[in-house]
């Protein structure tokens, strides 16, 4: 292992560590040397396994229970790390839930607790450890947002809004922080073979990914450890890279190929592009019923639409 890459004497929290991503992130930093904080909700049996494999490869790591929608269990969660292990040198902000439906169908609950959990916890996690980061004069936090949040899609109002609301926030706190040595950062990872639903074929999400191939968990927590460990990344606060395979690209050229067309045909249509490089459509009536969508919140190729359930933390 390269001393460039050790995280050795340092100590790293995981918040829903127990499973995919964050199991994959946790598994990552302990094999770089930290101690890792593996945090659960409910799930104490994964957690428990993420722990002795840890272990298994010679690291240090324990397990710890909160809730992080929750303030209170999110300051008795930093206090505890902090009396146990001393210090927190790498928080991953990762728990996450979703609760998919369309617009007109989804509970308020549904709504409330996605927003709750993958957005109030992660400012929650973020407040709370800001505080010891500042003392130390050092740290990293890294969350987990989704090429969702920058894409959009069908059928996940609110966990798009969350995502992207994760992507603000990480920014903004990059700002308020970077003087004092703190970094934080946000990892987007894209469509994951291990968190597709079963009746959605992957072909059809592949026809967007111009690598061709489905994610899995390996490749983001590659990326957390990088940001957790590597010097590079202490000259880097804010930036948000993507683990998707170029997911999204297509989309953006097929919404400005829909643009393109109707002008040529004669039909009134234009185009505005937003910041991130996405392409807005303000077509006529009569474009839109060109490519009115299906009754269903499936995917909808000609309209550019993103494709399928993303990750699930």
């Amino acid at each position: 292992m390269s001393s460039t890459t050790s995280l050795a004497g340092q100590t790293a929290l995981v918040t829903g560590g127990g499973r995919g991503i964050g199991k994959a992130i946790a598994l990552a930093l302990g094999e770089a040397g930290a101690e890792v904080v593996v945090n659960y909700s409910s799930s104490a049996a994964a957690a428990d396994e993420v722990v002795t494999a840890i272990e298994a490869l010679g690291g240090k790591a324990y397990a710890l229970q909160a809730n992080v929608s929750i303030e209170s269990d999110v300051d008795g969660l930093i206090k505890a790390v902090l009396e146990r292990s001393g210090r927190i040198d790498v928080l991953v902000n990762n728990a996450g839930i979703t609760r998919d439906g369309l617009l007109m169908r989804m509970k308020t609950d549904d709504w409330q607790s996605v927003i709750d959990l993958n957005l109030t916890g992660v400012f929650l996690c973020c407040r709370a450890i800001a505080r010891p980061m500042l003392k130390q004069k050092s740290g990293r936090i890294i969350n987990i947002t989704s090429v969702v949040g920058l894409m959009g899609n069908a059928g996940q109002a609110n966990y798009a809004a969350a995502k992207a609301g994760v992507i603000g926030l990480t920014r903004s706190t990059a700002n308020e922080l970077a003087s004092r040595g703190i970094t934080v950062n946000a990892v987007a990872p894209g469509f994951l073979a291990t968190a597709l639903p079963k009746d959605l074929a992957a072909t059809a999400i592949l026809t967007d990914i111009p690598l061709g191939t489905l994610g899995t968990p390996a490749p983001v927590a590659g990326a957390g450890r990088l940001l957790a460990s590597a010097p590079a990344a202490a000259s880097r606060p804010g930036p948000v890279p993507q683990v998707a395979g170029g997911a999204g690209l297509r989309v953006t050229t097929r919404l400005q190929s829909a643009v393109r067309e109707p002008a040529r045909r004669g039909v009134d249509g234009s185009a505005e592009a937003s910041e991130d490089g996405a392409t807005v459509l303000l077509l006529s009536r009569k474009c839109a019923t060109a490519h009115k969508p299906e009754p269903s919140w499936r995917p909808n190729p000609p309209e550019g639409q993103t494709i399928g359930l993303l990750n699930r933390p």
